[in-house]
């Protein structure tokens, strides 16, 4: 399939009839516009130009692809100031709440592009806990939420659409043992220090999967800080499970964390966005839903 790319420089290219000029006009380099001529008539299968050595004239199927291609660049251009114009059209307000992994890990360069997207929706923010977030969706405090779908408990009331699935597994320091091992098990990790992350309910998360594969975790330090987690990771003080999402190598003291596959069933950290069930969206709010699922679809 042709790409817009290679249409633009072709029609710069007929118009100009040589490629010094086209380059010129586009302030691009004389072998991009060549190349893309190339390769827009290997796609293509028919020869676009008969060069010479003075100007470049176009043939019977250059003439003919020409108006086509004027007619698809005419066709984006119209779509795009269309877009323009719905998105400066779309106003209102929204009333967006979040827990505090989605808030550091996830939204906020998304809430940025929707902002600078959509500027005229005035967004509402509001932190709290899961169990919060439930309980202002059902009272009409907030419109909607992003939060860890995979810990909604009011599943009847609340409705969810899942964004993104993060996989869990083993951090632990540069330097372990456990990085040569092929397979690590659940038993391999029950023997070493493990510190709990106990933020956004990953205790509760990490219960359930630990008591699944019929270990315990050698818990020896329980905290709300990511970075804490990070840091004694990195220090060789303890390993833990966490998701990719929440990932980074690097400590704040410049330690490096590895990651390792575990060998058993644990399942993803899932991010998404959750509503009342019985009230239908606002226009704002299916256009916030559909924005995050393509940008979602795209990370």
């Amino acid at each position: 399939m042709p790409s817009l790319r290679q249409i633009r420089y072709f029609i710069a290219a007929a118009e100009a009839q040589k490629v010094t000029s086209a380059a010129s006009a586009l302030s691009i380099s004389q072998s991009a516009i060549t190349i893309a001529i190339k390769e827009l008539e290997a796609e293509l299968g028919v020869k676009l130009f008969p060069r010479s050595a003075s100007r470049m004239a176009l043939t019977s199927a250059g003439v003919r692809f020409l108006g086509h291609a004027r007619n698809i660049e005419a066709t984006v251009a119209d779509s795009v100031g269309a877009m323009r114009s719905e998105t400066h059209a779309v106003q209102g307000g929204l009333r967006l709440g979040m827990t505090y992994t989605v808030a550091g890990y996830f939204l906020f360069p998304l809430l940025a592009r929707f902002r600078r997207t959509f500027p005229d929706v005035i967004v509402d923010l509001l932190e709290g806990e899961r169990t919060v977030l439930e309980r202002e969706l059902k009272a009409g405090r907030i419109d909607v939420a992003v939060l860890l779908v995979s810990n909604l408990e009011d599943r009847k009331r609340i409705a969810h659409r899942t964004l993104l699935r993060s996989k869990r597994r083993l951090w632990l320091p540069s330097s372990h043992v456990l990085l040569k091992e092929t397979k690590v098990t659940m038993a391999d990790l029950a023997r070493e220090p493990y510190v709990l992350l106990n933020a956004d309910e990953a205790d509760r998360s990490a219960g359930a999967y630990w008591k699944k594969n019929k270990v315990k975790p050698n818990v020896v330090f329980r905290t709300s800080s990511i970075e804490a987690v990070r840091s004694m990771v990195a220090t060789g003080a303890a390993i833990t499970i966490l998701s990719d999402m929440v990932y980074r190598p690097w400590s704040l003291d410049g330690g490096r964390v590895a990651t390792k596959d575990i060998a058993a069933s644990i399942p993803t950290m899932d991010v998404g966005l959750a509503w009342l069930r019985k009230r239908r969206l606002s226009n704002v709010e299916q256009i916030f839903d559909e924005f995050l699922r393509s940008a979602a679809a795209q990370a």
